[in-house]
């Protein structure tokens, strides 16, 4: 007897117990699936992960975060050695991380096996982003499903999609019989009842308060009626919002007298405890206030069920509801409501009409013969793959994620209390003696954002909490900024000149372009305008971190015509500076390298990209191959150290190398690539990083895997064990800006080799660093004080 072949197949979806209906979808899509292909289906389930509190089972292999790049490349590796036959792809916008969800691309791009892509949602409208992402997608797979016929209009028309790629595959429903309701009505406690039913997750784009409205006219008919809403309040809801929709929807109730008409269940029901609600109902009414929906379970459901059905005219209900299958009315028009479900309580004919069809068509798309439909499609001979001739790899596979660890916070957790950061530590024990300092707070507000935009985990928010708190407290009344704080929260009197009013412009733009609620924006508005005016006293470091404060500003408030003078005025002083210092041999700012040296071309990229200036660009590359050419030593960094510097015509002082360095220097280099596409920056950048994971001068590693901490310099003798916040923060900001990078889409291929890639040589080459005890042997004992 001849083996059966098993077909497996990848489902990239949301999925149960999250509480979302494309996870309910998913499940019944694979449950219908196995019973038309039985023990030649074998599921394999990436769960695109919403919290991590839930806990998964069967079939669920591999979970995603949705805003960890790393997770999507990861994921396609797993999946590329599970050796499967077909992926299935759930798409929705809101379930993958991105601009318009484009992390998924990375995925796509990385997978071998054919994708076959059912589209949740097609936007007919979309903007530039959107649109790219839908024609991303289609492009990367096999085959497109949608699930009523003006998706395939949509997709040809308005995505240039082949219309010989798409396939129609309705929404599946579950195989229910055309049942009395009075049957059922003893279950709830409704008997003799009229009752209307509303399912799905709440949120203001379903429109029950139409309902609400309406209903007053329809008591008036027949008293008894009983309006059921069923369902929770979607999580994303919840969590921006609370409950605030659905205690307005309770507030009208009670003004409009309907205690008796209304009843609210809050919670995400089972499929039995559904079934028997939909049994239950007698008119079925979907009032959603948009009509560029394209699906709907929870529509398609009630047709399926036989239900009379009441629907406003979104796209999907003009479909399944044609040809009299339920009763189509206008949006945010009560009156129209009341009148179409009044016809069907009064008119029996009218009321078993409309169930009647319903259930009919409804025959048509059962779950089981939905299953049969995926099971024939993921059954057929699987397309030979199209390998695509190129030379060289992709950037983006150039810098691997596999060679990088997660950014960690167990050590910034360490260095922070109730406060704020503290400056220093003996080795892993926070230096109370030193107490906090504006700048590496307002350093730690940056790396917070950017870590809870990527991984949103609650401690972030936590951290950002408090690190914000400590630079909003640093303001003065006039803008300016207080830097020092002993740990008994009383503030030096007497500073040495500092750039914490850059730096904190810097992190208050950053926050502004990036909020991790849009409550915060008003409130740090509010203390970068108080600031602002301080820019021309800064020095050229602090106009360089406004610079950057002031591009991210312009993110949110692109009109700021104020923000957009202070931004040219500042990266002006910079070119300025250069001017007045640059030779032949030595195109820099200064008369000497010295700390931070990279935030000084960085500031005139971002400068170009946010106002197109080429001059800012000219100079920025002219400075920043400077400094490459001075800092990248035999196929590794070396930075200048801060015994001594680099002055002109001097010797280069090779140690005490600093970690703000590299974090400085990876940034710099990520908007050389974003001003100029040249992909060697990208190279670059990465051997940047590795300076922390062992390729530099001693060819130590600096970050400690143990205890997720970074060593505060890097010394003739060996690496200083200290590990302070300064180089904590550096190492974090240096290791988002590489996982940001991920999502490049620069190709090598083809491309003419340009000196920067001359520079970095033929590829990369990353320590493995596990060997701790190794680690140990080449560091000193740590210094009496701690480093500046």
């Amino acid at each position: 007897m001849a083996k059966t072949q098993v077909k497996k197949v990848a489902f990239i979806s949301s999925f149960v117990p999250r509480k979302c209906g494309i996870a309910t979808f998913t499940s019944d899509l694979i449950a219908n699936v196995a019973a038309a292909g039985g023990k030649s289906f074998e599921p394999l389930v990436v769960a695109m992960q919403e919290a991590d509190d839930i806990h998964y089972q069967q079939p669920v292999k591999f979970e995603i975060r949705r805003n960890v790049k790393n997770d999507y490349v990861s994921a396609a590796d797993y999946i590329n050695f599970s050796h499967v036959d077909f992926i299935s792809l759930q798409h929705e916008f809101g379930l993958f991380g991105g601009d318009a969800g484009s992390y998924l691309n990375l995925f796509l791009r990385r997978v071998n096996a054919p994708v076959v892509t059912t589209l949740h949602t097609v936007l007919n409208e979309p903007n530039e982003h959107y649109r790219q992402s839908t024609i991303d997608v289609c492009q990367a797979s096999q085959h497109i499903i949608v699930m009523n016929e003006r998706g395939i209009g949509m997709l040809r028309d308005i995505y240039g999609i082949p219309e010989k790629k798409i396939k129609l595959i309705p929404h599946g429903i579950p195989d229910l019989p055309f049942v009395d309701s009075s049957y059922y009505k003893h279950k709830f406690g409704m008997e003799g009842r009229k009752t209307i039913l509303t399912f799905g997750l709440l949120n203001k784009d379903k429109g029950i308060e139409m309902v609400l409205k309406a209903l007053p006219e329809v008591v008036k008919v027949d008293p008894s009626v009983l309006y059921i809403i069923l369902g929770a309040t979607h999580p994303s809801v919840v969590r921006h919002d609370g409950e605030a929709y659905r205690f307005g929807l309770k507030r009208l109730v009670k003004e409009l007298n309907l205690q008796e008409n209304v009843i609210f269940h809050n919670r995400f029901v089972s499929s039995e405890e559904l079934h028997n609600f939909l049994c239950a109902a007698d008119i079925y009414v979907t009032p959603y206030r948009k009509k560029e929906q394209l699906t709907s379970g929870t529509l398609a459901f009630a047709v399926g069920t036989g239900k009379a059905v009441v629907s406003t005219s979104y796209w999907a209900a003009e479909e399944l509801l044609a040809d009299g299958r339920g009763k189509l009315v206008n949006f945010d028009r009560p009156k129209e409501l009341a009148e179409a479900i009044v016809k069907i309580i009064e008119k029996e004919s009218h009321f078993y009409s409309l169930r009647r069809k319903a259930y009919d068509y409804g025959r048509n798309i059962i779950w089981p013969a939905i299953g049969k439909t995926y099971w024939k499609l993921f059954n057929a001979k699987r397309q030979p793959l199209k390998v695509l001739p190129r030379t060289l790899p992709s950037t983006e596979e150039a810098i691997s994620i596999i060679e990088v660890p997660e950014p960690p916070l167990d050590h910034l957790r360490r260095l922070t209390d109730d406060t704020g950061l503290y400056q220093h530590a003996k080795f892993t024990i926070p230096n109370r003696e030193h107490g906090y300092c504006t700048d590496d707070n307002a350093r730690a507000v940056v790396a917070m954002t950017k870590y809870h935009s990527q991984y949103a985990e609650p401690e972030a928010m936590r951290l950002f909490d408090i690190y914000l708190s400590f630079i909003h407290h640093a303001q003065n009344a006039d803008g300016t900024i207080r830097n020092f704080m002993r740990f008994d929260r009383h503030w030096f009197e007497e500073e040495p000149d500092n750039d914490a009013l850059g730096r904190t412009l810097w992190a208050f733009g950053t926050v502004m372009a990036e909020p991790p609620l849009p409550r915060y924006v008003p409130i740090i508005k509010d203390c970068f305008d108080r600031s602002v005016k301080h820019i021309p006293r800064l020095s050229a470091r602090g106009k360089a971190y406004a610079v950057f404060g002031m591009a991210d500003y312009l993110k949110q408030f692109p009109g700021a015509s104020d923000i957009k003078r202070y931004l040219a005025l500042a990266a002006d002083n910079l070119v300025d500076l250069y001017e007045a210092n640059a030779k032949s041999d030595w195109q820099w700012f200064e008369d000497a390298l010295t700390y931070d040296n990279a935030s000084l071309p960085h500031a005139l990229y971002v400068a170009a990209l946010t106002t197109g200036n080429e001059k800012y660009l000219n100079v920025a590359e002219k400075t920043c191959r400077f400094l490459i050419e001075n800092t990248y030593l035999d196929e590794h960094f070396s930075f200048i150290g801060c015994k001594g510097w680099y002055k002109r015509g001097g010797n280069r002082a090779k140690f005490d190398q600093q970690p703000i360095e590299v974090a400085s220097t990876v940034m710099m280099l990520r908007s050389a690539y974003d001003a100029t596409s040249d992909p060697g920056y990208l190279k670059l950048q990465r051997k940047a990083f590795d300076w922390f994971l062992g390729e530099n001068d001693l060819q130590t590693p600096m970050y400690d895997f143990r205890t997720k901490g970074s060593a505060d310099g890097l010394e003739a003798t060996g690496v200083n064990l200290n590990q302070g916040a300064e180089s904590m923060v550096s190492f974090l900001l240096s290791l988002l800006s590489i996982l940001e990078g991920y999502s490049t889409t620069a190709k090598l291929a083809g491309e003419k080799k340009t000196l920067l890639e001359e520079l970095v040589g033929s590829g990369l080459s990353v320590r493995a660093i596990e060997d701790v005890p190794a680690q140990e042997q080449a560091i000193r004992k740590p210094a009496e004080e701690p480093n500046y």
